[in-house]
């Protein structure tokens, strides 16, 4: 089977090439490599393409004769979405939309779009729900809301099957320790190791759910290969389980600084029911395992 992955030298994109890789399928990676070019995520037998995603008329040729594309490229980072809004813009929506049109043309069976729970902003309640309506507090919210929102058109208008995967705060092995709170383990570990402090934006009570990208890549797996999506739904993938960041500091290990507050939404925790049950979805790995399990590979006590 031939599987297209935007993104795919990226964090959650390696992973997902990786995975397919070693399934036997046909991976191809679409990747302009803006967020640098990691040897540890290049994989021998994937077929690479330097490619920029709004680039529409180099992608349908790329994705023809694709069972499926997962759409993982983005310009990441609220910060860097707030500080640089048109880029960021054009790239995470307007890239989305290039990547739907494309998919299109090429016949592909099942477009999967990594959304973000950063969507949900600040709710009154939670855990948050499929339900509950958008309420983005950074252009970064926003631009991943109008690529499910797409998705959900190039379904209805289009006949192009899609679902889209509400990501909470994935870490875990390859992380990128540059960003906000998104990447705040990895971050943390990388402190630990070099014996700096770690720095904890605000008074550390807000609260992230955090998971594993194991977990995540099984989910677009399921969403690719379900029966019961396709028709532009967005599905939460988190743990169902949110520790504050003063939590994850005391996992880690090591001194701890406080500094100003940040722009970013105080809480998320997700109601993950629709994913178990539209997709028979699970998360398996604990935050405290997940840690574990990298500070051993850091060498860290």
């Amino acid at each position: 089977m031939k599987v297209v992955v935007t993104g795919g030298a990226g964090f959650i994109g390696s992973h997902l090439a990786k995975a397919f890789l070693e399934r036997g399928d046909d991976v191809h990676v679409v990747d302009n490599y803006a967020g640098g070019k990691r040897e540890d995520r290049l994989h021998e037998g994937v077929t690479y393409h330097e490619v920029d995603i709004r680039e529409g008329e180099k992608l349908a040729p790329i994705m023809a004769g694709a069972s499926y594309v997962f759409h993982e490229a983005a310009l990441p980072r609220v910060q860097f979405s707030i500080e640089n809004p048109e880029l960021t813009f054009s790239v995470n929506a307007g890239g989305t939309v290039s990547v739907l049109r494309a998919a299109h043309e090429a016949g592909v069976k099942r477009v999967v779009y990594a959304a973000s729970s950063s969507a949900y902003g600040d709710q009154p309640v939670m855990p948050l729900s499929e339900e509950m309506p958008p309420h983005p507090k950074s252009p970064y919210g926003l631009q991943k809301y109008v690529g499910e929102l797409s998705c959900r058109l190039w379904s209805d208008v289009y006949g192009l099957s899609t679902v889209s995967l509400r990501y909470f705060n994935v870490y875990g092995p390859g992380f990128d320790p540059e960003g906000a709170y998104a990447l705040v383990v990895g971050k943390f570990l990388e402190l630990r190791k070099s014996g700096k402090p770690l720095t904890i934006t605000g008074d550390g009570t807000q609260t992230r759910d955090f998971t594993h990208v194991s977990d995540v890549v099984r989910a677009n797996i399921l969403a690719a290969e379900s029966t019961s999506v396709g028709k532009g739904e967005a599905l939460n993938i988190g743990a169902g389980n949110n520790v504050s960041i003063n939590d994850i500091a005391a996992m880690v290990g090591g001194e701890s600084s406080h500094v100003e507050p940040r722009l970013e939404p105080h809480d998320t925790l997700a109601d993950n029911k629709k994913a178990k049950e539209l997709l028979g979805w699970e998360p398996t790995v604990r935050i405290e395992d997940g840690i574990a399990e990298l500070k051993k590979e850091m060498g860290l006590k």
